[in-house]
């Protein structure tokens, strides 16, 4: 049971851009909310970019859900 490698490793599926409209926020608004660029939520939210466990973290707690809610392995990349 070793590591994947890198090309078969697990994408990070999200709901980021629904938990944040609900929310209310705008991307530019989470990104001053968590300290990045605010082109680094919208590749969040693409699936272009999987946020470090403390980025995700951060953006849970600003949405006010758990990580999981927004954060998962996709299943289908395996």
């Amino acid at each position: 049971m070793g590591r994947k490698p890198k090309a078969e490793e697990e994408r990070v599926a999200n709901r980021l851009e629904e938990a944040r409209t609900q929310s209310g926020l705008s991307r530019q608004e989470l990104a001053d909310q968590v300290g990045v660029h605010y082109q680094t939520i919208g590749y969040i939210e693409r699936g272009e970019y999987s946020p470090s466990l403390v980025l995700a973290l951060r953006i849970a707690s600003i949405l006010k859900v758990r990580v999981e809610e927004i954060f998962w392995l996709d299943e289908e990349s395996k």
